[in-house]
C-alpha cells in the first residue's frame, strides 16, 4: 500500500526533482517507510529533464527489503530496464500470477508483489490487466514506445486521480493517489467545480464517477485501463473498462450456500498474506465477525479493534433504534468467543471535531461520512499497536443485499413501474434536495447548475450501466455497488491511510464479486427486510445467533449534536458565502444542530474553503464555464473512453 504520482508531456518536464518530491511527499501518510523517484523518457535519455516523471511513498507491507523499493525497473538482462513501475495496492493471486512467469522464464529478485505486477504487464501489457486479482492502481511507463499505462481495479478499492492540460504549449498529464499533488502542481490552478460541489451537497460523496470537487482534477473510474501515447505533438489516449464476471453455481440451494462460504473464507485467507502485523476491525455485526472468526483460524493471537461512542445514539441516518454501545457489546461478545486481543477506539465530541479538522487539512478534501472520524481513530490506534494492515468489511452489504432501508423502496418501485430508477435512488440518499438547493444557493449559481441536470442524468446513467434486465432488483443491487461502495472503499481509504494502515475487504474482491453477482436474489434479499440472506445461513452455525440476526449498523456516532460547535466555520465561511444565500448560510450557522443535514455538507465544505480559498473564489460569476478543464476535450474522453480527434476507445 502506497502513495504513488505520475507526469508525462510531450515535451521535456518543466519541473525540478526537488518539487517533483515536495508534491509525492505531500503523501508521506501513505508511504512512511521510503520514497523514490525516477524521470526519463525514451532510450537514452536517463538524464536532463525527461518526458516521463514517477514517484512513490512506500508502506512496506510484503518484503520489507530495499530491492522492493519503487518505482521498479525490469532488469537490464531482461530488456533492457524498458518498463517502470509505481503500483499501490496488493495483489491476491500474486502466487499463481508469479508461478506462471518462472515457468516462462522470469527471475525474481524480491519476494514481492510490486515486481509480479512489473513481468506480468511486460510480458503481456494492457491485456494481463484482467488476470489481476486484488486492489490496485498504478502507472507503468514503457520508455521504448513512450507509452503510459493506467489502471485502476473494478471494484475502485484503490484510488487514483488524473488531470491533463497545457504547460509551455505542450500537453502534460498528471495522476497521483490523492488530489492534493495534483492542484499544488505548478501548472495546475485549483478551483471548486460547481457542479462537483453541488453533487457533494446531495450525496456526501466527493468523488462521482470521474467528477471530483476540483475543476479539471478526474477520478479514473473504477475498472478503467488507460494506455496514453506521448510521442506526438498532443497526448492520445485509448481505454477500456473491466467489469465484473459471473459463475456457475449450483442448482441445490445448499450446494451454492457451501459456495459462499467456500469463496468467502477463501477471500479471507488471500487477504492475510502480510510480512507486518494483522488485525480485524470488529464492529459486531455480521460481516466484520464473518472475516474475523474465519482471521482467527489463520492467527493464533489476532487483534480486533472497535471504534464508536460508548454512550452514543445511532447516527440519525439510520432506520432502526440501536441501543447505546451496541457496537461495543456485540464486538466483546464476538472477541471474547474467539479469544482476540481486544480494543475499543472510543470517539467522544471533542475528539471528533478536531480530528474532523485535522482530517479535512491533511488531505485537502472534505469528509464523506461522520464515521470516517472513527474509521482513522481505530486505525491511529491498531497502528500505535504496531499493526499495519486491517481488514474491514465494506462490500458485503452492496454484493449481498444488506440495505433494506434501500431495497424495500427499490422493490415497491418496481413493483410501480420502475420509473426513472436512477433518480429514486438520488432521492433515497439525498443530504440536501434540488428544492433545497434552490432556495439556498445563490441564484447565479443554481442558474449554471441548471437544476442539477449534471447530477440527474449521472445517477440514471449509472443506472442504466447497471441494468442487466435478468431480475429487477437485483439492477438496483447491483447499482448500490457501482455507486455507493465505491463510496465507502473510498472512505476507507483516505481514513486509514491517514494513519499509515492498509485497509484490506476481503468482501471487496473480484471473485467473491463474481459470485455474489450470480446468486439469486433470493438469496441475497427478499422484501420487506431479509438481509443478507446467504451471509447469515452460510456462516450460522459458526457465528453467535445475536450477531447473525443483527441489524445493519456501522459506526454509529451521535454527530448530529456534535455539530453545534460548527456554526461559526459555517458563517464565516468566505467560500460558502459566495454559494449560498445570506439567509440560508445564517440559518444553518445559528442552528446546526437542527439542520444537521445541510449542516454536515455545509462544514466539510467550509473546512475544504479554509484549506484552498480563504478569502473566496469567485463562485457567483459564470461558475460552471469558468472551471472548465484546460484541456476538457481529452480529459472528458479519457475518463469516459468515447472517440475524439485525439481519442480513441476499445
Amino acid at each position: 500500500m502506497c502513495g504513488i504520482l505520475g507526469i508525462v508531456s510531450t515535451a521535456p518536464l518543466s519541473i525540478s526533482d526537488r518539487e517533483a518530491c515536495r508534491l509525492r511527499d505531500l503523501m508521506r501518510h501513505r508511504g512512511p517507510d521510503g520514497a523514490g523517484l525516477w524521470r526519463g523518457g525514451g532510450p537514452g535519455e536517463e538524464h536532463g529533464p525527461g518526458t516521463a516523471l514517477l514517484a512513490h511513498r512506500r508502506l512496506a507491507v510484503v518484503d520489507l527489503s530495499a530491492q522492493a523499493a519503487q518505482p521498479m525497473r525490469t532488469g537490464a538482462d531482461f530488456d533492457g530496464g524498458r518498463f517502470v513501475l509505481v503500483y499501490n495496492g496488493e495483489l491476491y493471486n500474486d502466487p499463481q500470477l508469479r508461478e506462471e512467469l518462472r515457468r516462462e522464464g522470469v527471475c525474481f529478485r524480491t519476494s514481492c508483489d510490486a515486481e509480479t505486477l512489473l513481468y506480468w504487464l511486460a510480458t503481456r501489457g494492457a491485456g494481463g490487466v484482467p488476470a489481476l486479482r486484488g486492489m490496485y492502481a498504478f502507472g507503468l511507463y514503457d520508455r521504448q514506445e513512450r507509452r503510459l499505462l493506467l489502471a485502476r481495479d473494478p471494484l475502485g478499492i484503490k484510488p487514483l486521480y488524473w488531470w491533463v492540460g497545457r504547460e509551455g504549449g505542450m500537453d502534460l498529464l498528471i495522476f497521483a493517489s490523492e488530489p492534493r499533488p495534483i492542484v499544488e502542481h505548478p501548472a495546475v490552478r485549483p478551483e471548486p467545480d460547481l457542479v462537483g460541489v453541488s453533487g457533494y451537497l446531495t450525496t456526501i460523496r466527493t468523488v462521482l464517477g470521474e467528477r471530483t470537487m476540483f475543476a479539471g482534477v478526474h477520478a479514473l473510474p473504477p475498472g478503467r485501463v488507460v494506455e496514453v501515447d506521448c510521442r506526438g505533438e498532443r497526448l492520445t489516449v485509448t481505454s477500456r473498462e473491466l467489469g465484473i464476471g459471473r459463475v456457475d453455481l449450483p442448482a441445490s440451494r445448499a450446494e451454492r450456500l457451501g459456495v459462499v462460504r467456500g469463496v468467502v473464507e477463501g477471500s479471507v485467507g488471500a487477504h492475510l498474506r502480510s510480512d507486518v502485523p494483522t488485525c480485524c476491525l470488529l464492529s459486531g455485526g455480521l460481516d466484520s465477525a464473518i472475516i474475523t472468526t474465519v482471521a482467527c483460524r489463520h492467527h493464533e493471537t489476532l487483534r480486533t479493534y472497535c471504534s464508536g461512542c460508548p454512550d452514543g445514539e445511532t447516527e440519525p441516518t439510520a432506520r432502526r433504534a440501536v441501543p447505546p454501545g451496541d457496537d461495543f457489546a456485540f464486538a466483546r461478545e464476538v472477541a471474547a468467543g474467539l479469544g482476540t486481543t481486544h480494543t475499543e477506539a472510543p470517539v467522544d465530541e471533542a475528539m471528533f471535531v478536531s480530528r474532523w479538522r485535522e482530517m479535512v487539512a491533511a488531505q485537502g478534501t472534505p469528509l464523506s461520512t461522520p464515521n470516517e472520524v472513527a474509521i482513522n481513530e481505530v486505525a491511529r490506534r491498531l497502528r500505535a499497536d504496531g499493526c499495519v494492515v486491517a481488514l474491514s468489511g465494506e462490500g458485503a452489504d452492496e454484493l449481498f443485499g444488506g440495505y433494506d432501508h434501500t431495497l424495500r423502496p427499490a422493490a415497491e418501485h418496481i413493483a410501480a413501474g420502475n420509473a426513472d430508477p436512477g433518480l429514486l435512488h438520488l432521492r433515497l440518499g439525498a443530504w440536501c434536495t434540488a428544492e433545497t438547493k434552490a432556495a439556498m444557493l445563490q441564484p447565479t449559481a443554481w442558474a449554471d447548475l441548471e437544476g442539477d441536470a449534471w447530477l440527474m442524468g449521472w445517477y440514471a446513467g449509472e443506472f442504466e450501466a447497471a441494468a442487466r434486465g435478468d431480475e429487477p432488483l437485483a439492477d438496483h443491487l447491483r447499482f448500490q455497488r457501482r455507486v455507493n461502495l465505491t463510496g465507502l472503499l473510498g472512505r476507507l481509504d483516505t481514513a486509514t491511510m491517514l494513519a499509515s494502515v492498509e485497509g484490506r475487504t476481503p468482501f471487496a474482491d473480484g471473485e467473491v464479486a463474481a459470485l455474489a453477482e450470480s446468486l439469486p436474489m433470493a438469496d441475497r434479499f427478499v422484501a420487506p427486510d431479509r438481509t443478507k440472506i446467504a451471509l447469515r445461513e452460510a456462516f450460522g452455525g459458526v457465528l453467535p445467533a445475536g450477531v447473525v440476526r443483527r441489524a445493519k449498523a456501522s459506526f454509529p456516532l451521535p454527530f448530529q449534536r456534535w455539530l453545534a460547535g460548527m456554526g461559526a466555520a459555517i458563517g464565516n465561511s468566505a467560500l460558502l458565502a459566495e454559494l449560498l444565500t445570506p439567509a440560508a448560510r445564517g440559518a444553518v450557522a445559528a442552528d446546526p444542530g437542527t439542520h444537521w443535514r445541510l449542516a454536515w455538507p455545509l462544514a466539510n465544505l467550509a473546512l475544504w474553503g479554509e484549506v484552498w480559498w480563504p478569502s473566496g473564489v469567485g463562485v457567483r460569476s459564470s461558475s460552471r464555464r469558468r472551471w472548465r478543464p484546460v484541456h476538457e476535450e481529452l480529459g472528458r474522453e479519457i475518463a469516459a473512453g468515447g472517440p475524439s480527434p485525439t481519442v480513441s476507445s476499445q
